[in-house]
């Protein structure tokens, strides 16, 4: 019997990691060719770093992950705390569920009625241009939002909720104690929820086709524009550095998390 799960996990796991394996490998690749490995090269990071469009919306995607990030935590933490002062458990689970949707529901169809709304509300200011950077922006934060709200929330179920009572007896005013108290001990949770943010922004595709404009351009939909003729190995080698990127905010939030583990014990 362990020998049979042993050899279940290694094919899982080999199904899970053989297409990235191979995406690495071959971004080093000298050939263009997936099939023969002609040598050991960084010719595809060099050809990278001189393709401006390309850099540019690698920019364009890191300043659009990074704002979302930051207004969804901060929002996220801020309706996290607001759900858990709430004294009625049917508001409280009404809140819960409507959370959840926009993470239940599919990209496509939240896609294209953000899309909608934003070119309704455009042409009732009567704006040029519907869609920009903004209405991107407003349609990462909103599906962002509930990555944090399921990351802080348990944090402040676990917490003890006399300590930040504890220091406005000690003189504290409820801010203080906010700040003092309530967010040191929720800290692994919006460090979690801030990376999940980060990351889901950074990946999304089908909501960021639908809302953005002419004028700002996420890598996802770079390169999906390229797929309609080909895709250069340059993008192995960027998907490369992303996914390293990635791996090194989950070590940090498995160490954050290893740490506050330890503290309690």
């Amino acid at each position: 019997m362990k020998v049979t799960s042993k050899i279940y996990t290694a094919i899982i796991f080999i199904f899970l990691f053989a297409p990235i394996a191979i995406l690495l490998v071959f971004s080093f690749n000298e050939a263009k060719s997936l099939s023969v490995f002609s040598g050991f090269s960084l010719k595809w990071y060099r050809e990278l770093l001189r393709d401006e469009a390309t850099l540019q919306s690698v920019r364009n995607t890191l300043l659009l992950a990074v704002s979302a990030m930051a207004i969804s935590t901060v929002m996220g933490t801020a309706a996290s705390v607001g759900i858990m002062k709430l004294r009625s458990k049917w508001l409280r689970a009404t809140l819960n569920v409507a959370t959840d949707i926009p993470m239940t529901n599919p990209d496509i169809i939240t896609g294209i009625s953000l899309m909608l709304m934003f070119v309704f509300v455009g042409r009732l200011l009567g704006l040029a241009n519907s869609l920009s950077f903004w209405t991107m922006l407003i349609a990462h934060v909103t599906f962002c939002l509930p990555y944090v709200i399921l990351q802080v929330l348990p944090r402040l179920r676990q917490m003890d909720p006399s300590l930040p009572e504890a220091a406005m007896d000690l003189g504290c005013t409820p801010m203080r104690a906010f700040f003092k108290v309530t967010i040191p001990e929720i800290m692994p949770g919006i460090l979690t929820g801030a990376i999940m943010a980060f990351t889901m922004s950074l990946d999304d595709f089908v909501i960021s086709y639908f809302t953005s404009g002419a004028g700002f351009q996420t890598l996802p939909i770079r390169i999906y524009n390229m797929t309609k003729k080909t895709v250069t190995p340059k993008m192995y080698a960027l998907a490369t550095i992303i996914f390293f990127v990635i791996l090194a905010l989950l070590l940090i939030s498995n160490l954050t998390d290893k740490k506050e583990e330890k503290q309690k014990q």
